[in-house]
């Protein structure tokens, strides 16, 4: 059984079959919102940092939002490795006073866990890293979603989610796509569309607060007001817009890498509760995603990846051994990537479409 699905777009698969895997192959990286998510894929990132990217000379742009954006702020660290370790381990520690704590709890946490990842020097090195170049995604509140609290802020989702079952564009009457990007980083129309998207300059003072208010989830974080540099107002999560991000809108130049923990994606957080939204298979030719197999995910403990919902339906202990299990099993997703990116056919088991 692979534990590895590797799909690969057919622009992709021939620039794969001509030149191999190696380190200057991509020219962006995705990451996705997915909370917990992600400590399936932190055995990958280390594979993927050591194996290919390493030896990188040429600029890669990292675009993502929430825990996606966190993740590429670890590969931007001196010692990403180090960065990795540190933030797993973080997470793995969250403790909370109760199976129901408060916003301020929370999101005390969170800083506390993102300040452990960076480090000293962790927010200097993302702003100013030679060759990842972090897109940091985020949705700057409009009307009553700017607010960071209260009634209004729920009437404000509420009415943000009516809209998008009619259609995905209302959601611009809510939110602002706010993207932190190192200044005269290129924008990103095809990937970053619509949304009256605003490019802010990414620097040393306000990555903390970028990345904060990228993972930044309503009724669970705190907003973020008034990040450094962009427009005033209270900054949300980046993936109510871009929440598995729409890979049908991929650059067609250049080849894009999506670390994934599915094979399926929702291109934002409100479509999770349509049906003919949510779960989709991208089918972009730039596209080499890489993700868990069906057989291995059902091969996990509970038949399934950690997720946010693990909090109210298990004790902190059980929570806890049930995730530190995922993270060890998740070893042979990289073990599986080191065989394809070391053996003879670039290609093997991969899925073409």
């Amino acid at each position: 059984m692979n534990a590895l699905e590797v799909r690969v777009g057919r622009a992709a698969a021939r620039r794969l079959a001509a030149e191999g895997w190696h380190a200057d192959l991509v020219d962006g990286l995705i990451g996705a919102s997915g909370g917990p998510k992600w400590l399936i894929l932190g055995q990958l990132d280390r594979a993927l940092y050591r194996l290919l990217l390493a030896g990188r000379q040429r600029p890669m742009k990292a675009v993502g939002s929430s825990i996606g954006s966190w993740r590429h702020a670890l590969l931007a660290q001196d010692d990403p490795m180090a960065a990795i370790d540190r933030f797993e381990d973080a997470y793995l520690r969250q403790h909370y006073t109760s199976a129901r704590p408060d916003i301020r709890e929370v999101t005390a946490a969170s800083t506390h866990m993102l300040m452990t990842a960076l480090g000293e020097g962790g927010a200097r090195a993302v702003a100013q890293h030679p060759w990842l170049q972090s897109y940091i995604v985020t949705a700057r509140g409009r009307g009553l979603t700017g607010r960071t609290t209260g009634a209004a802020l729920a009437l404000g989702l509420g009415l943000a989610a009516l809209g998008n079952v009619m259609t995905r564009h209302t959601l611009s009457l809510s939110f602002q796509r706010v993207v932190f990007s190192r200044p005269g980083a290129a924008p990103l129309p095809e990937l970053l569309a619509g949304f009256t998207t605003a490019y802010v300059d990414l620097c040393e003072q306000n990555v903390p607060s970028a990345l904060l208010a990228s993972g930044a989830i309503p009724y669970l974080f705190e907003g973020v007001s008034d990040v450094m540099g962009g427009p005033r107002g209270a900054y949300w999560d980046g993936g109510i817009i871009d929440y598995h991000f729409d890979l049908n809108a991929v650059p067609e130049t250049g080849l894009w890498l999506y670390p994934h923990f599915s094979s399926r994606v929702t291109r934002g957080w409100f479509d999770k509760f349509l049906p003919w939204q949510a779960g989709r298979r991208p089918r972009p030719e730039q596209l080499i995603m890489l993700c868990p197999s069906e057989a291995f995910l059902a091969s996990l403990p509970q038949g399934k990846i950690p997720d946010r919902r693990d909090f109210g339906r298990m004790p902190e202990a059980e929570r806890v051994g049930y995730w530190r299990r995922c993270v060890a099993e998740s070893q042979r997703l990289a073990e599986d990537f080191e065989r394809l990116v070391l053996g003879d056919d670039p290609l093997r088991g991969a899925v073409i479409w």
